[in-house]
């Protein structure tokens, strides 16, 4: 008799044997769209976007570039047969549940993942083809599957699995009119480092032309650059003024008082020498220039346009102190 080595199964294997036994099923019930494609909804997509393409609203523009009539933007794909976010029972949004009322298949495998340890989710990609137009009075359908899981990666993010699903759009005939590919990353997040052990935050350049506005900074103010030949307020800093082409300038001292012009909160991806999740905003100062700096002692969630805020000069290490806003009447350092 002759004896083979049998390789022992790993705990990763096992993972993703239970992983891969969801491929190719369905991956919730199929949805049929609410309303038939329809110009009203077509009208309110190119208003938002700003799409000027004339097929999508004009019946002659659409018949002389070869359509049978208006058609809809096919970006609009996903539109047509969403559920709506109160179209569950009980008058709120649900995940699907297969008609027996048990969990879908998504969720299982979502479950088992979690089980897992990956628990944190990121969506990576989508690619759509479309097969023909869709012109109004299309009323469309979907169909889910889960298309396949890959074995363990190492992201950035940290270790997981990519799980792809494939959704079929179909007609009233039951045609198919596209296909969608929706790709996510479940990852197991990475472990905080301690702050000794964390990155120092990314140097700025500082040349000439900008390294009062660090010093100033350093020394508890907030200096803005100003032409000296048409008084012109600049930031950020520069050899010239854009409006007299003067290369004279001076600096004065700003209020730090501003309003929030506009905002972004970072989530991902994440650079070291930052906290997250990461308010950032353009700062309108009540000289009227603006710069873009970080947002302190505020949830992010509470961050709005025209909120008032105040510079607070901050160390973030011992070479390094920039300006940052927190809102005003904010107890200094409350974060």
């Amino acid at each position: 008799m002759t004896h083979h080595d049998v390789v022992p199964e790993t705990e990763a294997d096992a993972l993703l044997a239970r992983l891969r036994a969801f491929e190719g099923r369905p991956s919730g019930p199929s949805t049929q769209g609410r309303d038939e494609v329809n110009q009203a909804m077509i009208r309110h997509w190119v208003d938002a976007m700003g799409d000027d393409n004339p097929v999508y609203v004009d019946e002659q523009a659409a018949r002389e570039n070869g359509f049978p009539g208006v058609v809809a933007p096919p970006t609009m794909l996903q539109a047509w047969i969403m559920r709506g976010y109160r179209s569950q029972p009980g008058g709120s949004w649900q995940a699907p549940k297969e008609a027996s009322g048990e969990p879908s298949a998504q969720e299982q495998l979502f479950a088992v993942l979690n089980e897992a340890g990956f628990t944190s989710v990121v969506a990576t990609n989508c690619d759509q083809e479309y097969l023909r137009p869709v012109v109004l009075g299309d009323r469309l359908a979907v169909t889910s599957v889960i298309d396949s899981v890959s074995p363990e990666k190492h992201t950035g993010l940290g270790d997981g699995h990519f799980v792809t699903t494939r959704l079929e759009f179909t007609d009233q005939h039951g045609e198919r009119v596209a296909t969608m590919r929706f790709r996510i990353l479940r990852f197991r997040p990475q472990k905080a480092r301690a702050k000794a052990d964390a990155p120092l935050r990314p140097r700025p350049a500082v040349t000439h032309d900008i390294a009062f506005f660090f010093e100033g900074a350093r020394q508890g103010t907030l200096l803005i650059q100003r032409c000296a030949g048409c008084g012109l307020l600049r930031h950020p800093p520069r050899p010239a003024c854009a409006s007299c082409g003067s290369f004279d300038w001076d600096t004065v001292t700003a209020s730090g008082r501003g309003t929030v012009y506009s905002f972004v909160v970072v989530h991902h991806p994440q650079v070291g020498g930052f906290d997250y999740p990461l308010p950032i905003a353009v700062v309108e100062l009540e000289e009227g220039t603006r710069l873009v700096a970080d947002l302190i002692d505020v949830d992010p969630a509470q961050v709005r346009i025209g909120m008032p805020v105040v510079a607070e000069m901050v160390a973030v290490d011992d070479e390094l102190t920039i300006p940052m806003f927190r809102p005003a009447g904010a107890r200094q350092g409350a974060a």
